[in-house]
């Protein structure tokens, strides 16, 4: 076995017998479980049959012009999906403008076939799932993305209409398009949806956030990620448990590949951006510049569908805005729940509640506040990456890592008390530069490693 370095990511490179190579992250460390091995995890990411069959076929239907140009789908139903898809298509743009060759791992001479033989061309298409045209478009121009290229306009149903809505609206299109990999991100409806299209079409799926789990089978979304996982052709793990879920639930080593988180990509990218807006978005919400205060979202149907349920978490709030402002960014969602069921009323009066916030506005406050209260996953994940004290308004977490460094508590939903302590309990007096080490491979560079994975395995 050799080992080297690839001079396009900084990864490294296992060469197994045979002249098969495998990535893998050049800081890994060591896996916590014993089994299986390390060599298990990362076997050789070779293309079972029936995958190579379905891209030969995808290929046969192209020219074989030089560079050869992949078609890369990616498919969004939802705002937080676009953060994930995001560094993606940035990452293949830089690709395409990149000269990336493999590096012998001996003499650190560079290979004389060149992998930028294969370009990507990328197109975006957004299902509707979720989409409000104002929001949206500020979006767009918040992450530096041009608007979808296809839009299915399935628009907000049951999951099961939903669903049915996004396979029957996008079969066509991937007819048409014949992509040679469809991305879907997350674990929405629509990118289930989009999956199981795509396997009756026999059309390679590629899993961005792959392998998270709840295990709270009371998530819808729970289900999603584990239907997409065991038809997907690609998993791209998000973190080191990730890789163990997909490993234990008996998914093949050579379809997995640890890039790490694309969303904490975003969030180091435009940091920057949104620390020049905070001034602003401080003033916006009647915040002096200095002033603690805390953050809070939410949005999930188990703590917003119930009267009971959404009222007793406001009153939580409204308990904790004694102590410290609160910001209250209302998810569409929960501002309709809150007019059905008559709260919008004594509850919220101590409370700044503000329309939902573009990205880098919401990430500006995210970054200065004391404490966020949030019930989201995906702000979960991201005050971790910026080390703010996170309580976390759920009994269960997909992502353990941030329990493990300690930036995250889960406190059970319906205990106010237990909410309004931790809270007040973990806000920060001041803020502070994070000095935890990062969750691994959370680095601002999974995008390129995902690139450079799809490269390898398409060039085969």
């Amino acid at each position: 076995m050799r080992v080297g370095i690839d001079a396009h990511t900084g990864v490294e490179s296992i060469r197994l017998p045979g002249g098969s190579s495998e990535t893998a992250s050049a800081e890994r460390g060591v896996w916590s479980a014993p089994t299986p091995s390390r060599e298990a995890r990362f076997q050789t990411r070779l293309l079972d049959k029936v995958q190579v069959a379905r891209l030969e076929q995808n290929m046969r239907e192209r020219t074989s012009d030089s560079p050869r140009t992949i078609t890369l789908l990616h498919i969004v139903g939802a705002r937080p999906n676009y953060m994930k898809i995001a560094p993606i298509v940035l990452a293949g743009e830089r690709w395409n403008q990149t000269v990336a060759f493999r590096v012998d791992g001996t003499t650190g001479v560079a290979d004389p076939e060149p992998r930028s033989a294969i370009r990507f061309t990328q197109l975006l298409v957004h299902t509707g799932q979720h989409y409000d045209r104002e929001l949206c478009d500020l979006l767009f121009e918040d992450l530096g993305l041009r608007e979808p290229d296809h839009s299915l306009g399935v628009g907000a149903a049951s999951p099961i209409t939903q669903t049915a809505r996004v396979m029957e609206r996008l079969e066509p299109l991937l007819n048409s398009l014949r992509p040679d990999v469809v991305l879907v991100p997350g674990d929405v409806n629509s990118s289930m949806a989009a999956a199981l299209a795509c396997v009756k079409l026999r059309i390679p799926v590629a899993h961005v956030e792959a392998g998270v789990r709840s295990y709270d089978r009371e998530m819808p979304e729970e289900h999603n990620r584990v239907v997409i996982d065991h038809v997907a052709d690609i998993l791209y793990a998000p973190c080191s448990e990730a890789v163990d879920n997909l490993l234990g639930e008996g998914i093949p080593a050579e379809r997995i590949t640890f890039v790490g988180n694309t969303m904490i990509d975003t969030l180091d990218r435009l940091l920057p951006a949104a620390l020049a807006r905070e001034g602003s978005v401080r003033q916006a919400v009647r915040l002096a510049s200095d002033e603690p205060f805390i953050l809070v979202t939410l949005h999930r149907p188990s703590n917003v569908d119930d009267p009971i349920q959404l009222g007793r978490l406001l009153d939580a709030f409204a308990k904790v805005a004694e102590h410290l402002p609160v910001v209250f960014p209302v998810h569409p969602r929960t501002r309709a729940r809150m007019g059905g069921f008559g709260l919008a009323n004594g509850k919220t009066a101590s409370l700044r509640m503000v329309q939902p916030l573009g990205y880098l506005d919401f990430l500006a406050l995210m970054r200065s506040a004391s404490a966020v209260m949030t019930d989201s996953g995906g702000v979960q994940a991201e005050t971790t990456r910026l080390g703010v004290p996170c309580v976390t308004l759920r009994t269960t977490t997909e992502w353990p890592a941030t329990l493990r460094l300690g930036t995250a508590v889960l406190v059970d939903p319906f205990d106010v008390e237990t909410i309004v302590a931790t809270t007040l309990e973990r806000a920060r007096p001041t803020r502070s530069e994070s000095t935890l080490p990062p969750v691994e491979l959370w680095d601002g560079a999974a995008g390129d490693r995902l690139v450079h994975d799809l490269a390898d395995r398409l060039s085969r």
